[in-house]
């Protein structure tokens, strides 16, 4: 029996344009760069979309999955030249040295944007495309905050969005993509995909895709794949914070080739949204008009920094909450914040107490205790990204004068998982409020400890209200910069 044989890569980055700071080559060999075998050694039997991939290839006596490269970096700032180079060249050595093949799963994000090109998933997916030929299968899947291009589309076969957000389906996403893959190779099936690109981009306080009004649209979703006949109808939240032409809500459409109904599917979908459009938009609170409320408040709070959303591009630095607590006389905070320099005046081990400056515009507190940590924790249970493995640098937690507790790390780090306190000796229900860099994310992490939920409209590169960013590049007209 010949084997058929199925390549697996990937290039994920979710791109701020609006983060001053550029994603570099670093940062994808901080993140995972991971070539060959070393794909399957990190993610076989976990959570993410390649375990879910691999899952079911290699259960398939008839076909042989072959690891290629695969490289991640913490959501940030346009990814340089260089560093999309570097992939590139690796990436296609990798896959020409690898093959011949007779499908390829990819991995993209669909929100990435480098230096030279704006629609970097598009480019490195027509790269693959061209390289491959027209007929290879190429199916993925993507992040729902995708900003999804017409050429990301006509590049691949098939791509398919988790459904979830906070993201828990990631590996059964994974295992969508291989079935359908398996399906062509085995079944001799064949699909088409189309993009409805929406009049909108949703607020990223509404993108809870088990709350109103996300989970409306995937209901319509269901609808639609149901009355069609088509094999998926994915929901695609989008990414406000890409100035690229792309940005902003949409619909893909996968179907068996021949299917003559993809018109009336996407004009009853473009029905759904039209009247819509309002519900969209959020709620904006505030922190100054959430403070006198947090007394009343069941604790602990689990209070959302929209405005520095680390897995959004933020530089998971600020201290907009921090000093506004402090201001107010509240204690009993645990908050995390960037800040390497810090890190290191710790690892000094200075007398007690002392002042320390942290964060992005160096706010002064006062260090009544403080402890180095080791940086490495990991999650086994399915949480936002299917991470494992963490790695926040050097750490250290310290406590203030005015009782906020304070974790320092030298990398920037995502709150997605709770492992990030308990195994450093903190329980959630110690403190009163806990801080949380993230909107939708953090939700799957925390909600199990934290009795009440807040998302506060902070400033910052990822603040919840879109139209205060300066766009040159994006779609005219788009709700809520325009009324449709």
């Amino acid at each position: 029996m010949i084997q058929k044989r199925v390549a697996l890569l990937g290039i994920y980055h979710e791109t701020n344009t609006f983060a001053p700071e550029l994603t570099d080559l670093g940062a994808f060999h901080h993140g995972f760069w991971l070539e060959q075998e070393q794909i399957l050694d990190e993610y076989r039997g976990g959570h993410h979309e390649i375990s879910g991939m691999a899952g079911v290839i290699e259960q398939v006596s008839e076909l042989t999955l072959v690891p290629v490269f695969y490289a991640y970096a913490t959501p940030g700032g346009m990814v340089t030249k260089e560093a999309l180079d570097s992939m590139l060249s690796r990436m296609f050595a990798l896959l020409d040295k690898s093959g011949p093949f007779d499908g390829i799963l990819v991995a993209p994000h669909g929100a990435g944007v480098s230096e030279l090109h704006p629609d970097m998933d598009g480019y490195w997916l027509q790269q693959l495309r061209l390289r491959v030929g027209p007929e290879m299968p190429i199916v993925g899947t993507l992040d729902p905050h995708a900003n999804v291009s017409p050429l990301m589309a006509s590049s691949t076969t098939a791509l398919f969005p988790y459904q979830t957000n906070p993201h828990l389906d990631q590996a059964e996403v994974g295992r969508k993509a291989a079935r359908l893959m398996v399906s062509i190779l085995l079944e001799g099936k064949q699909y088409e995909q189309t993009l409805l690109q929406l009049p909108m981009a949703i607020s990223i306080e509404q993108q809870n895709m088990a709350e109103p009004p996300c989970r409306g649209l995937l209901e319509c979703a269901g609808q639609v794949r149901a009355a069609f006949n088509l094999q998926s109808v994915s929901l695609l939240l989008g990414f406000p914070y890409a100035d690229v032409a792309e940005m902003g809500s949409a619909f893909l459409l996968i179907y068996e080739k021949g299917n003559t109904g993809i018109a009336q599917a996407t004009a009853q979908l473009l029905a759904y949204v039209q009247p819509r459009l309002a519900t969209f938009n959020g709620i904006k609170t505030a922190i100054y008009s959430l403070i006198p409320q947090l007394s009343e408040l069941e604790k602990p709070v689990l209070l959302l920094d929209m405005g520095d959303n680390v897995g959004g591009g933020g530089s998971a630095a600020s201290t907009h909450l921090l000093e506004a607590f402090d201001e107010a006389r509240l204690s009993g905070m645990f908050i995390c914040i960037y800040d390497p320099e810090a890190v290191k005046v710790l690892g000094q081990n200075p007398e007690l107490p002392f002042s320390l400056r942290v964060g992005e515009t160096g706010y002064r507190v006062s260090v009544v205790s403080s402890r180095m940590i080791d940086g490495h924790f990991s999650e086994s249970t399915p949480k936002h990204g299917g991470f494992v493995n963490f790695d926040m640098g050097q750490s250290a937690i310290i406590t203030t004068a005015t009782g906020q507790t304070i974790m320092l790390t030298s990398l920037r780090t995502v709150p997605y998982s709770l492992e990030q306190l308990l195994s450093k000796g903190l329980r959630p229900v110690d403190f009163d409020y806990i801080v949380a860099k993230g909107v939708n994310a953090p939700i799957a992490a925390y909600q199990s400890v934290c009795k009440t939920i807040c998302k506060i409209d902070t400033p910052g590169t990822t603040g919840a209200d879109m139209t205060r960013f300066k766009f040159l590049h994006r779609r005219i007209p788009l709700f809520p910069f325009e009324y449709v």
